[in-house]
């Protein structure tokens, strides 16, 4: 676990909560560290920790359930802060004697929230308070033990403390915008409660990492595999930062890239960073090996091999080289189980160098693994890298494969390419890009009929993706202005050879992905 400035962590115990993330960027906005931890963390584990606080976070299940999942009950014993959400509140009164019930009525939206103690959690915050609620267990007013601080018309303990422990319990969601006064809650918490000061900055995580680096490292050699994307961009930045020379940077030009990419990455990285890049020129490996296939995950998994065996070669060049670096982020390890002193971590290797250390025997280094989106890009800013990389919309590890669905050839990627290109472009021009999450273009597997001139065409259809999201886990169609659409499709038409309609994906996540393949 890193070791935030002056021990000053909260841990969150994760109950299976679809908003687990969501309570630790909040947490992390406000100015503290924290992490998400498993559940049943043993309370000797937490004591060693040292943290100032404990969140409990919600979850599906009731306490009374047979595999309902329980934390440790001599966590209570610590004299730490625990602050318990939903799911949390519910567990921590159970174990402390506190009835649970199932409410007479369910409550899931908003709902109105009558602040009857205005100290500790609630300094500051409306008498009456719009609240997000998910719930249809409650904790019953029977047990002298737990104070109630705030109702709703259904629920009369919303909110609680515990009489001689520093427990307090939420039975509504402070962390989701539909609670507009959340954040303040949370800052009552952290500060009031906890005694946090605020000591999570990106400038202070970007001192204590060099450091760690420099003294990590030593004189050994590093190679940092570069996709052009964001998070890779930050780890080599940061390398480079720390130990300069020592680093070699791999860029794969495999064909399947954005329009320009190669050229950006050159200029950044050699240009501003005079880092010591490798760029290998591997697009007829790969489009020899998608050659006649247009399945998928069968191009997934082609482009993982050749990409392996392309990497394999160029580092064995490199000599001295006994790192690896990765732009692994903290949402990598979360969904891959690799929490705090959880199971063994299988990090997702859809943007990243998967299977290579153990294979080439060179030691892993994450130095972002504690970050998220966010942050990263706030690090890419400090560490100099120019706005238009850091705030670059995602692109999938397979590239423009997944999104020139059917057969990958040379010819169907200068359509996709150019169109996309055009899309990416307008987008910028109309101060439309940063307003959205990720923008692409699609070359389908179909032609049309059209007319040009005047003559009878028969040509390739584009579509268009735009979303926004905040955590891409769900997502909406980006409402573009008419006009700016039929910019983007006009220009296209003309400029691109081979095209002869454009179409606009009106598809949320879920019932959609936002990538076609």
């Amino acid at each position: 676990m890193a070791s935030a400035p002056e021990s000053e962590t909260i841990l969150i115990l994760d109950f299976g909560s679809q908003y687990g993330q969501l309570i630790a960027r909040r947490v992390r906005e406000l100015n503290v560290f924290c992490q998400i931890v498993r559940h049943d963390l043993a309370a000797e584990r937490i004591a060693e920790l040292k943290p100032r606080g404990l969140i409990l976070s919600g979850g599906p299940a009731s306490v009374y359930a047979p595999t309902a999942p329980r934390c440790d009950p001599h966590l209570f014993d610590l004299g730490v802060p625990v602050l318990g959400i939903c799911y949390g509140m519910q567990l921590a009164c159970h174990l402390l004697g506190g009835k649970v019930l199932p409410a007479d009525r369910r409550e899931f939206g908003p709902a109105v929230c009558r602040i009857t103690d205005a100290n500790d959690l609630f300094q500051g915050v409306s008498n009456q308070t719009t609240v997000w609620m998910s719930h249809g267990d409650q904790v019953q007013m029977q047990q002298d033990d737990f104070l109630p601080l705030a109702s709703t018309d259904t629920c009369p303990m919303a909110a609680m403390r515990h009489r001689s422990r520093p427990l307090y319990g939420l039975q509504f969601h402070p962390e989701v915008s539909h609670t507009p006064e959340g954040s303040r809650i949370l800052r009552n918490f952290l500060y009031g409660v906890c005694g946090c000061k605020g000591l999570w900055k990106i400038g202070s995580f970007l001192s204590q990492t060099l450091a760690s680096l420099v003294e990590r490292i030593g004189d050994k050699r590093v190679i940092c595999g570069l996709s052009g994307g964001v998070d890779s961009s930050v780890t080599a930045a940061l390398l480079l930062r720390a130990v300069g020379r020592q680093v070699s940077c791999i860029f794969v030009d495999n064909g399947l890239l954005r329009q320009g990419e190669v050229e950006s990455v050159k200029r950044t990285f050699t240009g501003h960073f005079q880092a010591d890049l490798h760029i290998v020129d591997a697009r007829a490996r790969f489009l020899k090996a998608l050659e006649n296939i247009d399945d998928p995950q069968e191009k997934r998994q082609r482009i993982g091999h050749v990409f392996i065996d392309v990497f394999k070669d160029e580092a064995r060049h490199i000599e001295g080289a006994h790192f690896l670096a990765q732009g692994t982020l903290y949402p990598d390890v979360i969904e891959s189980g690799g929490t705090v002193d959880g199971p063994a971590a299988n990090i997702k290797t859809h943007h990243n160098v998967g299977g290579l250390p153990k294979e080439l025997g060179f030691e892993l280094i994450e130095p972002l693994k504690d970050l998220f989106k966010d942050e990263v890009r706030k690090l890419g800013l400090e560490l100099g890298l120019p706005e238009a990389l850091v705030y670059r919309h995602p692109f999938p590890g397979p590239g423009l494969a997944v999104r020139c669905l059917g057969p990958v050839t040379a010819e169907r990627l200068r359509v996709l390419r150019q169109a996309d290109a055009i899309l990416l472009e307008e987008l910028k021009q109309s101060d439309w890009y940063r307003k959205t999450s990720q923008a692409f273009a699609v070359l389908l597997p179909v032609r049309s009929v059209g007319v040009m001139g005047d003559g009878r065409t028969y040509e390739n259809a584009i579509a268009l993706r735009v979303v926004q999201t905040d955590d891409f886990m769900t997502a909406d169609w980006s409402k573009l202005p008419y006009d700016l659409l039929g910019k983007i499709a006009a220009r296209i038409v003309n400029s691109v050879a081979g095209v002869n309609r454009v179409v606009y994906d009106v598809t949320s996540k879920p019932p959609a992905t936002i990538e076609w393949e």
